[in-house]
């Protein structure tokens, strides 16, 4: 297996086959260097080993909420949270924890997102 079929499976493990695909048709017509970078990101995060999956996520979240404006990727990498094995209560802890040092408008807007994404996932209340 090279390290783009070795990326592409941890990806559809982390974040669903469904939302994989959907990154990978978003991409292929315009873009499709950056699904492949993606998928090496996946493949090299795993071969390190140095953090494991639910440290990336929780980074990654935190990353995506300080930004602002990220709620196509908070949604996909919040499911990854939850796929991976974090608590909605986690999730939400890790972006209360944010708020002194973002604010409340970038911390309402990641909680929005959880929220949707929790109501897609009944098994995780």
């Amino acid at each position: 297996m090279n390290k783009y079929e070795n990326g592409l499976k941890i990806r559809e493990a982390v974040i669903g086959k469904e939302a994989s695909k959907l990154v990978s048709d978003s991409l292929a017509d315009i873009a499709p260097i950056l699904d492949q970078k993606t998928l090496l990101e996946f493949d090299e995060a795993k071969t390190r080993n140095i953090l494991d999956m639910k440290q990336r996520e929780m980074i990654t979240i935190t990353t995506l909420l300080t930004q602002g404006d990220t709620s196509n990727q908070l949604n996909i990498h919040i499911q990854g949270a939850l796929n991976v094995g974090i608590t909605r209560d986690e999730i939400i802890e890790t972006f209360v924890h944010c708020l002194p040092y973002v604010g409340f408008p970038r911390v309402l807007n990641a909680v929005s997102v959880a929220k949707t994404v929790f109501g897609k996932n009944k098994h995780c209340e």
